[in-house]
């Protein structure tokens, strides 16, 4: 990079902080491990056999806090994130310790008391150390120390361009140092190296849409000559995504503009989530459903249940069950009328099931089978599918997780009949905010908000 007068290192570029916070997390652990002894004998001298614990104890925490991650640069991360890395790495040198203990077996050999203070008291304070340090590291940072410059590259106009606001960006340790606008003449190409030497930045965000990733190799020619950190930021506001993330896949760099977050760990929790809860209110509405079939059967000749097939997870087809609301009917094939406000062929007690969605119970049937979830997108019948797939953008997005009997969109109103494309619309832009933002805690809040006001449906006919 040539010479720029302007050009400052930065405190993290000095000192090598993250690298000193294993020298001190090693210290802590041996801290913790006097300040235990003393709490359990009086004295702050540890015999040999309790030092040698101690030292093992401090390696472990250190090797463990590095499998973890904890020892990454702390500049743009949340503090969440590094707690949750410093977390992890702490259980994961209790586990080793107390496998250690195990297999070797001498645990029996020391005061369990003090390892329990010890544990306790490194935990705490390695914490508390971490956030002392992000608290010292942002009021520095907002008093515009400890940041590193970023020369942003942006389209012409900045169309779609999401800086986020300079307040943020500096507790994340950033500030822009310039923007530099790009468009179809070579002009700007000049004027990027220059910037860079200019501004002394230290980073350059290449923020462009895909359609103008043409320039990324432009760019990089024309900073051949700098040692500046590229990083490629391209702006996805113009697309429509789905839990999009960056991943590696088959030794590439992907960046997933479509992909089901149930995957991995988070597919394993949902499906824990239905069959624990399936089973629970499965059980606890039996009773009801008893009661409800014979009254059908009683009511109206024709079968308890009605079955029809519907879209499910990756677009595979299954079969549904309700209780029979209607009249034994036929329909022409590929045709599904939906039901209308005064709607002769549904029976009277068909109304009162539609309008308490009870008619919805012996779907946690089939979520004991897996097919469907508690929580999800409801499944459309196949006809509408059809229909509304090349109407509303992204429709068939909705299938990439299972259906459920409730969901985000029914819980905020949009339930009963679509007779117009907006209702539609909405229904599926719900659905896709539920996929794209899914976890255990949101499924949680959308069965208590069902509770107390999903069952009753005024929508219904």
């Amino acid at each position: 990079m040539p010479y720029s007068p302007s050009y400052s290192p930065t405190f993290a570029e000095r000192y090598p902080v993250t690298q000193a916070a294993a020298l001190i997390d090693a210290g802590v652990a041996m801290l913790a491990a006097h300040i235990a002894f003393f709490m359990r004998f009086g004295t702050f001298d540890l015999p040999s056999h309790y030092l040698i614990v101690a030292i093992t104890w401090a390696s472990t925490v250190v090797a463990s806090l590095f499998l973890m991650g904890a020892y990454g640069s702390w500049r743009g991360q949340s503090f969440l994130r590094q707690v949750m890395h410093v977390a992890g790495g702490w259980l994961l040198a209790v586990a080793m310790l107390a496998m250690f203990g195990f297999l070797l077996k001498t645990s029996a050999s020391y005061s369990r008391l003090w390892a329990t203070y010890t544990v306790l008291i490194s935990v705490g304070l390695g914490i508390s150390l971490r956030l002392l340090t992000f608290l010292a590291l942002r009021w520095a940072r907002r008093a515009g120390r400890n940041l590193k410059q970023v020369l942003v590259v942006a389209p012409t106009g900045r169309k779609g361009l999401r800086l986020p606001a300079e307040l943020a960006l500096r507790s994340q340790g950033y500030a822009v140092a310039g923007i530099v606008e790009c468009d179809q003449s070579s002009d700007w190409l000049t004027t990027l190296p220059e910037q860079a030497d200019t501004t002394g930045a230290h980073e350059v965000w290449l923020m462009l849409p895909l359609s103008e990733g043409a320039h990324i190799q432009s760019a990089l020619y024309a900073l051949r000559h700098h040692v500046v950190s590229v990083r490629f930021m391209p702006q996805l506001d113009d697309l429509p995504l789905l839990n999009h993330q960056v991943s590696r896949v088959a030794g590439f760099y992907s960046i997933d503009l479509s992909a089901t977050p149930m995957d991995g760990a988070a597919r394993i929790a949902k499906r824990i989530e239905d069959l624990v809860l399936g089973w629970l209110i499965f059980i606890l509405i039996l009773p009801v459903c008893g009661v409800i079939a014979l009254t059908i059967k009683l009511t109206s000749p024709g079968p308890v249940l009605f079955k029809q097939y519907r879209t499910g997870i990756n677009g595979r087809n299954f079969k549904v069950y309700k209780f029979r609301t209607m009249v034994v009917h036929h329909e022409a094939d590929g045709q599904v009328t939906q039901a209308k406000k005064g709607d002769a062929r549904i029976t009277p007690i068909g109304a009162f099931l539609r309008r308490t969605s009870l008619d919805e119970l012996p779907q946690f049937y089939n979520v004991l089978q897996g097919r469907m979830s508690i929580v999800g997108p409801r499944p459309h019948a196949l006809a509408h599918n059809e229909y509304y797939k090349d109407m509303v953008e992204s429709y068939m997005q909705r299938h990439k997780v299972k259906p459920g009997i409730t969901g985000w969109a029914q819980v905020n109103g949009l339930r009963g009949e679509t007779d117009t494309l907006e209702k539609m619309k909405a229904r599926v832009e719900h659905d896709l905010w539920y996929i794209d933002n899914w976890s255990l805690w949101l499924d949680l809040k959308i069965i208590l908000l069902t509770i107390f006001k999903g069952f009753i449906n005024p929508n219904a006919y």
